[in-house]
């Protein structure tokens, strides 16, 4: 069981800069691959960002890579999802998800995930 809690969201100005983080409980976090999805208003959860368990394996989606950094620290229990430039395309609510399945791929899809954040809003103003 992991259980998790996001911060770090808040209202910021188009072209600025948020870190968001996710702190996880439990002792099977460095063993989970670690996703970020967002969702904004009448849309789907759309993938975002994920870090995989194996160090140094991440993933992002096409309107957020060059302007996200994913990361995470083991020691910690918590992983983040830097983004800058930020636009207000990038409003949303923003989820963290663990996937303690085992394998080494940090999955883009939603079902990939078994346990989910309660979200944190992200509102970018233009």
């Amino acid at each position: 069981q992991v259980q998790l809690v996001e911060s770090g969201g808040g209202l910021v100005q188009a072209g600025g800069s948020l870190r968001l983080s996710c702190a996880a409980s439990g002792r099977t976090f460095s063993t989970a691959n670690m996703g970020w999805f967002r969702q904004a208003p009448g849309k789907e959860r759309e993938f975002v960002a994920a870090i995989s368990r194996i160090p140094g394996i991440t993933y992002y989606a096409d309107p957020v890579k060059g302007r996200s950094t994913v990361s995470r620290d083991n020691a910690k229990n918590t992983v983040y999802l830097q983004m800058n430039s930020l636009k207000p395309e990038d409003t949303a609510v923003y989820y963290c998800a663990a996937d303690l399945r085992g394998g080494v791929v940090a999955s883009t899809r939603t079902a990939g995930y078994d346990y989910w954040g309660q979200g944190t809003q992200v509102t970018v103003s233009s």
